[in-house]
């Protein structure tokens, strides 16, 4: 089983950068790529971006191309997330998660398999 756990949250006003880190334990974390995801009240969990664990390729939505950066650091597990020019609507809990390696429908939610607790961010304009 792959533990996931999110921090950086926070508070940043629009135009802001924010730094996510999904620290990554347990199981064989090198069989799992990883999924980044944000909900926002009242609307569906939305996807962000998917980067693999085998040669870091990372696959980001329409919404946070150019904006978003992600990466792995494989000395210690972890998947940073570094958001800049964020804007209000990028306001909700960051979750990330964990799905076995190349799988295709990387942009569903149901289908990782591990989650982690989630972080706030807020972007006040």
């Amino acid at each position: 089983q792959v533990r996931l756990v999110e921090s950086g949250g926070g508070r940043v006003q629009a135009g802001g950068s924010l730094r996510l880190s999904c620290a990554t334990s347990g199981g064989t974390v090198s069989r799992y790529d990883v999924g980044w995801f944000r909900q926002a009240p009242g609307k569906e969990r939305e996807f962000v971006v998917h980067i693999t664990y085998i040669g870091g390729s990372a696959y980001f939505a329409d919404s946070v191309q150019g904006r978003f950066a992600v990466s792995w650091d494989y000395a210690q597990n972890t998947v940073n997330l570094q958001m800049n020019s964020l804007k209000p609507d990028d306001t909700a809990v960051y979750y990330c998660a964990a799905q076995r390696n190349g799988q295709k429908n990387y942009q569903d939610a149901y289908a990782y398999d591990y989650w982690g607790q989630g972080t706030r961010v807020t972007v006040s304009s």
